[in-house]
């Protein structure tokens, strides 16, 4: 049997067409593969995922949700920018 983890993702994912595609989950490594598998998200079966390019934990599944809110409302300068300081 799985056991959830109580600990929560924002993710961001890069398309093979340079899309980003942000979620949440309590399991990172099973959503990504989700979204590989074609079974993630509507989204990411018409645009492939190519790599994880951001990943910030949360400890409540509510901050992740409101952070995923506030990161699908940047704009993608923004969110290119939030990636950048994420890889340094």
């Amino acid at each position: 049997m799985e056991q959830k983890s109580n600990k929560f993702f924002v993710y961001i994912i890069l398309t093979v067409n340079n899309k980003l595609y942000c979620g949440y989950t309590n399991n990172i490594s099973k959503r990504y593969h989700e979204h590989i598998s074609g079974k993630g998200a509507k989204y990411t079966r018409a645009n492939k995922p190519l790599k994880l390019v951001y990943i910030k934990e949360f400890k409540t599944k509510n901050e992740a949700m409101k952070e995923e809110y506030r990161i699908k409302n940047l704009t993608r300068k923004e969110k290119e920018q939030l990636i950048e300081n994420y890889s340094n």
